[in-house]
């Protein structure tokens, strides 16, 4: 088993919730917040996608959930680029809608990479327990030879 970044998860986990930010921010523009708040959406997923492009370049995650991850950035920068056309970047409903399946390929990509589950992600697996290691006598598990 190859050796994990334990941070990883940490560095992959942060662009997922500022995107998630921004879709709250946006939808809380569409129904009538000030424009900053649109503004504050844009810069929450260009935050999101550095912060994506760094845990991509920390981590070594299998090729197909990189390729997955490298998507979802790629489509995050395309929305971006969308956005920047407009002068107070504000989000129209289909923007909202595409940030919302942008999302839900972000959180395929976190489960099926094993991020979202800790007791599947094979660097947060703890070793099972035997009673040797139990120094201190403190195993639930019935040990050999005692009545």
């Amino acid at each position: 088993m190859q050796s994990r970044n334990p941070v990883q998860p940490v560095l992959l986990m942060f662009p997922l919730g500022l995107f998630a930010v921004a879709i709250i921010l946006d939808l809380g523009t569409l129904l009538g917040a000030p424009a900053i708040i649109g503004t504050l959406a844009y810069w929450n997923i260009v935050a999101g996608l550095f912060g994506g492009i760094f845990g991509v370049v920390v981590g070594r995650p299998r090729v197909v959930i990189l390729l997955l991850d490298m998507g979802v950035l790629f489509y995050f920068a395309t929305l971006a680029l969308v956005r920047v056309r407009s002068g107070d970047r504000l989000a129209d409903p289909g923007l909202l809608l595409l940030e919302l399946l942008g999302f839900a390929a972000a959180l395929t990509g976190s489960w099926f990479g094993g991020r979202l589950d800790p007791n599947h992600s094979a660097g947060m697996r703890r070793t099972a327990s035997r009673s040797t290691d139990d120094s201190a006598g403190l195993s639930t598990t019935r040990r050999r030879g005692a009545a």
